[in-house]
C-alpha cells in the first residue's frame, strides 16, 4: 500500500521564491488562458495568488490540490502535519528552548520565528478533520499529525501543548541543537564552529532522549543534521546509530523513510541513510514512508521508489496511524 505520511501543507519564510512555487502548484488547478506575459495575463496572475493569500493554507481549494496529486500517485493514506513551531499556541514553548538573544544567530532566529509562526492550531485541526469524508470518498484516507520539535526539560509543556486537540499520529523531532536552528540555510556556517563528531553525538542523544519520552508515535527525519553535508567519517556514526536504534526497539516507537533531504537539500540524501536504514530494518523499527512535501506538486515524491527499495530489502510491512494507535499494513506498489 502506498502512503505519505509526512505532508507540510505551508511553511514560511514568505519569499517570492515560496511565491513563485505557490503560484506554479495553483496553476495545476486553476490554469490561465490569457497570453502568457500580456497585461491580462499578470493581472489574472496577480488576482489566483491575492486569493490564495487572503484563503491561507488551510483552505479546501489549497487541500484539494494536495488530494488530486495523491490520487494521480496511488497514495492510499496521507498524512498532514504542520511544524509545532507554525502555532502561535506554542510561542512560549520555543522562546523557553531556541536562541533569541541579541547575538547574530539569536537575531536571525527570532525573526525566523516571527515569519513562520503565523496559525492557529485550532483552525488547522479543523480544516484536516473537516477533509476526512472528502478525501475517504476518493478512495484515501486523510490522517491527522503533529510534527512536534522535542527539546529536553520540556517535556511536560510539550505534553499539555499536545493534548490540546486529538491527533491520529504525532511525530517528534529535532532541528535545533543548543537552540541553534541547523538547518537553517541562513545559519550553517554556525557548524564550523563544532567538532562535528560531538555535535552528531548530541544530536542523536536527543534523538535518544525523544524516543525514550514516550511522546511520539513516530520520529521523523532521524540523521536531518546531515542537510548541508557537514558530519564526521560513517565508521564514528555506526555506534551512535546503534543506540538511537536501541531506544527505538526498546520503547516501540516507529520512524519513516523521508525523501525530504533527498530533493530540497543540498546533501541529496533520504533520512535515515542506508547504513542506519539497515539497522533499522535488522531489528524490524516498524517504518513508515513520507514525502515532507511542503506544495502539492510534491505530496508522494519518490515513495514509489522508497517502496520498492524496502521491498528489496525484505520488508513486507508498512506502519500507519489512527487515533494514536499503530496499524502495520502490508507494504505494496
Amino acid at each position: 500500500m502506498k502512503i505519505d505520511y509526512h505532508v507540510h501543507l505551508e511553511e514560511g519564510p514568505y519569499s517570492f521564491r515560496w511565491l513563485e512555487k505557490t503560484y506554479h502548484n495553483l496553476l495545476t488547478g486553476q490554469p490561465i488562458s490569457e497570453l502568457k506575459h500580456s497585461k491580462q495575463w499578470l493581472s489574472e496572475s496577480l488576482l489566483l495568488l491575492s486569493e490564495r493569500m487572503a484563503k491561507g493554507a488551510y483552505d479546501p481549494s489549497w487541500l484539494d490540490l494536495y488530494l488530486e496529486n495523491a490520487k494521480k500517485k496511488g497514495l492510499k493514506e496521507v498524512g498532514i502535519v504542520d511544524h509545532l513551531y507554525r502555532f502561535t499556541e506554542s510561542r512560549n514553548y520555543f522562546k523557553k528552548h531556541i536562541l533569541l538573544d541579541d547575538s547574530r544567530l539569536g537575531s536571525l532566529q527570532k525573526q525566523w520565528l516571527d515569519l513562520v509562526m503565523t496559525e492557529s492550531m485550532g483552525d488547522f485541526v479543523k480544516a484536516i478533520t473537516a477533509s476526512k469524508e472528502k478525501w475517504e470518498k476518493q478512495g484515501i484516507k486523510l490522517k491527522i499529525g503533529l510534527e512536534a520539535d522535542y527539546f529536553e526539560a520540556g517535556e511536560d509543556e510539550l505534553t499539555e501543548i499536545l493534548g490540546k486537540h486529538d491527533w491520529d499520529f504525532i511525530h517528534g523531532s529535532v532541528h535545533f541543537v543548543r537552540g541553534w536552528g541547523f538547518d537553517n540555510p541562513q545559519t550553517k556556517d554556525e557548524f564550523k564552529k563544532y567538532d562535528l563528531y560531538e555535535l552528531y553525538k548530541e544530536f542523536f542523544q536527543t534523538i535518544e532522549n525523544a524516543t525514550r519520552s514516550g511522546l511520539f508515535d513516530f520520529i521523523s527525519h532521524l540523521d536531518n543534521l546531515k542537510v548541508f553535508g557537514y558530519r564526521p567519517n560513517e565508521s564514528e556514526l555506526i555506534p551512535l546509530y546503534k543506540k538511537v536504534v536501541k531506544a527505538l526497539k526498546q520503547m516501540n516507537v516507529a520512524t519513516e523513510i523521508n525523501a525530504g533531504l533527498y530533493y530540497r537539500f543540498p546533501v541529496k540524501e533520504i533520512c535515515p541513510n542506508e547504513t542506519f536504514l539497515d539497522l533499522l530494518i535488522e531489528e524490524n523499527i516498524p517504518l513508515l514512508i513520507s514525502s515532507d512535501a511542503h506544495f502539492p506538486e510534491d505530496i508522494g515524491a519518490f515513495v514509489h521508489e522508497n517502496i520498492e527499495m524496502l521491498q528489496q530489502k525484505g520488508v513486507k510491512e508498512i506502519a500507519t496511524f489512527e487515533k494514536r494507535n499503530r496499524v502495520m499494513k502490508p507494504l505494496s506498489l
